[in-house]
């Protein structure tokens, strides 16, 4: 659900770079961060604890690139 979100948010440009203002353009390396994993006689499941991802501004002349699990702070309603 968390990449629908970031993917979406970046096509309609709400996610924006906090160093030029202007909107983000691209992401890289997201991952869904596991609490725990479990394997039993027929019962297994996986849950997570939220996720990161590599936001890139992508505007010129602006090299802005971060590493965060608080993305959902880039996000501007």
């Amino acid at each position: 659900m968390s990449l629908q979100t970031i993917k979406q948010a970046i096509a309609d440009k709400k996610m924006t770079c906090p160093e030029c203002k202007k909107p983000i353009k691209e992401f890289e390396k997201f991952v869904e961060m596991t609490a725990s994993v479990w394997d039993g006689a027929g019962d297994s499941g996986l849950e997570t604890k939220g996720s990161k991802v590599t936001l890139i501004c992508g505007n010129k002349p602006c090299a802005w690139k971060e590493r965060t699990e608080f993305w959902e702070s880039f996000i501007e309603e």
